[in-house]
């Protein structure tokens, strides 16, 4: 639904306060919630209070526009990159557990604030519906995971995964971050960030194992003599301890990061790239 923009300069005074009621008009038949809403405050308002009541309910409805346009743009592509004649993949996609996750990724769309991150939802939905790998509880997760962290949280989790073992000084540096101090704003950032993946089990420092596959404890550190202790506390941006992804997060890369190649190429268009009707007249 677009609403024709108006330039009011060029409005004579009665011709502006009909601009304004048709606009009113418009923006009450598109859902009829604001229609009640303006019906309602027609006896309360000016005409001039009308207005910007209707300027701001126009960009309101204008921003719900933005956000179906790229909803229906996230499926297209999931359709796009699935082989749509593949019984058992059709059963899956027309399956009650995967429109559960579709009505999950879609319920939050505020969230999905960058383009990054609807290109995330739009892999792990597809890689769901054609993948079987992760159980949907940790496809479930995934998806609270692009709403929970930044692009930058994203970034480091890539980093380590394409160096199992890197420091967090490492990963600073080979994302070209500038050079900070310990005590600025950015080495907290970095080390609030480090801290929410290891808590949410994304990544963690790397420890041994035995054959089972249980973890080993770390040796105990020898204590520095008297006088020898380092006066500095653990720098953010640590050279020594080494990080890796938990088999949760590498799954997480997966589904998130592995991008399916379309199986169908197409573009966007609007009603404009329709074309006419040539059988009237």
């Amino acid at each position: 639904m677009e609403i024709d923009k108006i330039d009011k300069d060029e409005l004579e005074p009665d011709a502006k306060k009909r601009a304004a009621r048709a606009a009113i008009n418009a923006v009450a038949g598109a859902i009829p919630f604001v229609g009640g809403l303006i019906s309602a405050g027609a006896g309360y308002w000016s005409e001039k209070e009308q207005e910007e009541v209707t300027n701001v309910l126009r960009q309101w409805l204008q921003m719900l526009e933005d956000e179906l346009r790229e909803k229906g743009k996230t499926i297209a592509e999931i359709v796009a990159r699935l082989d749509m004649g593949d019984e058992e993949l059709k059963e899956r996609i027309e399956s009650p557990e995967y429109q559960s996750l579709l009505k999950k990724a879609f319920r939050n769309w505020s969230s999905i604030d960058t383009e990054y991150k609807r290109q995330r939802i739009r892999n792990i939905l597809t890689n769901a519906a054609a993948a079987k790998t992760a159980s949907d509880d940790v496809v479930r997760l995934f998806i609270e995971w692009i709403n929970l962290y930044s692009d930058f949280h994203f970034e480091v989790i890539g980093e380590i995964y394409r160096n199992r073992g890197i420091s967090r000084g490492g990963i600073w540096d080979n994302l070209g971050r500038p050079q900070v101090t310990e005590d600025s704003a950015d080495a907290d950032l970095f080390k609030m960030l480090v801290r929410d993946l290891t808590l949410g089990s994304v990544i963690r420092q790397h420890r041994q194992t035995d054959y089972a596959g249980n973890f080993l404890r770390k040796p105990t550190a020898k204590r520095s003599a008297p006088g020898q202790a380092s006066r500095t506390a653990k720098s953010a941006f640590d050279e020594t301890d080494p990080y890796e992804l938990t088999d949760l997060g590498t799954q997480f890369v997966h589904y998130a990061m592995t991008e399916i190649t379309a199986k169908i190429e197409f573009k966007e268009f609007d009603d404009t790239d329709i074309p006419a009707d040539k059988s009237e007249g």
